[in-house]
């Protein structure tokens, strides 16, 4: 049973097939009313049928419906234990947004969802993968960061950090402009590739042309099976769940700034003296443009 299971359906939905889609759609929407139904009634809810249920266990990796439900009712009671609901006020910190919920409801449900978005994704991130790219990124002359989209941020940022920390660091959110300097690294050299669903079209050429000129690839993504992580040679998931009002740009964003920060700290911490004195120097760069606080 793997440890997260909404996690891993979240992860994989992308690549499921339409008809398994809405089963996955379906049980992210309430994963404690999908454990309490049978396998005839969640086909039926699905629209689906009983073969494609079976067919979404194999996609998990489960051996079948018996595996899928008893996990579904054990995440149901991890949810209900950390969803933090405040009853008083009625909130379902769980649920998506809906166009009738308050403003309170908005920032309450937004909180959350970052929230475990960094919590999820800390938690199953994979120290080996990731020491792998502190080790890439040390050893490299050069490191370009390439993300579209609302994953433009996430890479903007990585790029910044590194620099921060003496690193020879671009990030590219323009795909031709990433396209020629992905043309230009060297063996040795690291392309870091910032995607949520590892499907964009650019994301993979830059990719693509990183990895024929032998540099070392690496993917921040959601999803362990797109085009963009089966080009990398190094994979670090991230964990967010996505809605109809949050796609794409809100609690994927923290998960994916979570990775750069793990990164960020984990090279600072291997030359600890250093960066706390690169660090201050930098600090002190710019201390003449801080507004001094008024005495009294």
């Amino acid at each position: 049973m793997p440890d997260d299971l909404l996690a891993l359906i979240r992860s994989r939905r992308e690549q499921l097939p339409r008809a398994e889609r809405s089963i996955a759609d379906l049980i992210l929407t309430a994963p404690a009313a999908a454990a309490e139904r049978t396998i005839s009634d969640l086909a039926r809810d699905a629209g689906s049928s009983v073969a494609t249920v079976h067919r979404f266990c194999r996609s998990l990796d489960l051996r079948g419906y018996a595996q899928l439900r008893l996990g579904l009712a054990a995440e149901a009671e991890r949810l209900r234990a950390h969803a933090r609901d405040d009853s008083r006020a009625g909130l379902d910190l769980v649920a998506d947004i809906g166009p009738d919920d308050s403003l309170e409801q908005v920032v309450r449900k937004t909180g959350y969802a970052n929230a475990r978005a960094a919590e999820e994704t800390a938690a199953h991130l994979d120290l080996d993968a990731l020491a792998a790219l502190a080790d890439a990124v040390q050893a490299a002359r050069r490191t370009l960061v390439v993300g579209v989209g609302s994953s433009a941020l996430a890479a903007q940022d990585a790029a910044d950090k590194l620099l921060r920390l003496g690193y020879g660091a671009v990030a590219r959110s323009d795909v031709h402009a990433a396209l020629m300097d992905a043309a230009l690294l060297r063996t040795g050299d690291v392309l870091i590739a910032v995607s949520h669903s590892g499907r964009p079209r650019e994301t993979t050429e830059v990719l693509d042309q990183a990895r024929d000129r032998g540099a070392t690839t690496a993917a921040i993504t959601s999803s362990p099976r797109s085009p963009a992580a089966a080009r990398a040679d190094i994979v670090l998931l991230t964990a967010a769940r996505e809605t109809t009002v949050r796609s794409g740009g809100t609690a994927s964003r923290t998960a994916q700034l979570t990775v750069v920060d793990c990164l960020y700290v984990a090279l600072a911490q291997r030359e600890h003296d250093r960066t706390v004195e690169d660090l201050q120097r930098a600090h002190d760069a710019v201390r003449r443009h801080t507004l001094r606080r008024p005495r009294g």
